[in-house]
């Protein structure tokens, strides 16, 4: 058995995944982030015990410790170089909850252990994977001959922050024009946000008017419902997505490359278009070609993949 622990900034979710990467139990408690890491490891290490305990199991019988948790991370050493929403800078992590457990623990970026999980538990022998989450940002990992690629310094496969527009929007990171200011959730309920301005007649416009709000499903229902002003928006979205995955595919040409985030139950109406798109504007055109599909896991990604990082550490 393996316990497997997606560190977020607003919650910490735990579970017990035994070798097949399947979850007997999880629990999760608010990150509250902001406290010295010495409490939230100590929350941590409660979540763990809480699990034990109701799952009969011994502390025997777990062989290792899986954490996926935010920012830059040294794999090696166990310590978060530096996670911005958590306000952390060197928390050595591993060696805090080793207080608490005399077992091997591994350390992993929360978006690497998502895409672990999902390389690993996908049902498809392949060596190169890449995992893209659409979400408030653009996340995602890289997987190289079976390995998660971290880097030189764990800050590696920042996948949303490539360049798609020179000099385009304003991206959280600083830059301009990042993939993540045009394919995020974020992204496209501001692109949705302003063709309501200018369609005040459109679907769109009268769903916001009757719900108050606008987020990711906004465009996309209206779309579907016939409103060619958010068939216009949704079109350039997934054009946005899927000439960054284009990107990545050219650059790494993995086997297989996953969707997923929120948009990506979408399912066919997200993914059949970017599938299109990639297929026209690969730079091979005449050999075997990327496998895009959406991913599987949703939020268990990161716990089954922090479980599973752990395992294959100990080989």
């Amino acid at each position: 058995m393996y316990l497997g622990i997606d560190l977020g900034g607003t919650n910490i979710a735990a579970g017990i995944v035994n070798k097949n990467g399947e979850i007997l139990k999880k629990l999760s408690c608010p990150t509250l982030p902001g406290r010295p890491f010495d409490e939230i490891i100590g929350d941590m290490a409660e979540l763990c015990s809480n699990l034990l305990s109701i799952s009969s199991i011994t502390e025997d019988e777990i062989k290792a410790i899986g954490i996926g948790s935010p920012g830059a991370i040294d794999n090696k050493n166990g310590v978060v170089l530096y996670a911005g929403n958590l306000n952390w800078t060197n928390a050595a992590i591993c060696d805090e909850l080793n207080k608490y457990y005399n077992i091997p623990i591994n350390l992993e970026n929360d978006a690497n252990a998502a895409a672990y999980g999902e390389y690993a538990m996908c049902g498809k022998k392949v060596k190169d994977f890449i995992f893209i989450t659409l979400g408030t940002g653009i996340g995602g990992g890289i997987i190289i001959d079976g390995k998660i690629y971290r880097g030189f310094n764990g800050a590696g496969a920042e996948v949303g922050h490539s360049t798609l527009v020179f000099n385009g929007e304003k991206c959280t990171c600083g830059r301009k024009g990042c993939c993540e200011a045009y394919g995020s959730v974020t992204a496209l309920i501001r692109q949705t946000s302003r063709s309501i301005m200018l369609n005040q007649d459109s679907l769109m416009a009268k769903s916001y008017k009757e719900t108050g709000e606008i987020n990711g499903k906004t465009a996309f229902d209206a779309a579907k419902a016939g409103d060619i002003n958010a068939q216009t928006v949704v079109k350039q979205y997934i054009e946005y997505v899927a000439d960054g995955i284009c990107s990545l595919v050219n650059i790494f040409e993995p086997e297989l490359l996953l969707i997923g985030g929120g948009i990506s139950k979408e399912g066919g109406y997200l993914l059949n278009p970017i599938k299109e798109y990639c297929e026209k504007n690969y730079f091979c055109k005449n050999i075997r070609q990327t496998e895009i599909g959406i991913a599987v896991l949703g939020n268990d990604a990161g716990i089954i993949g922090a479980a599973l990082s752990a395992r294959d550490s100990l080989k």
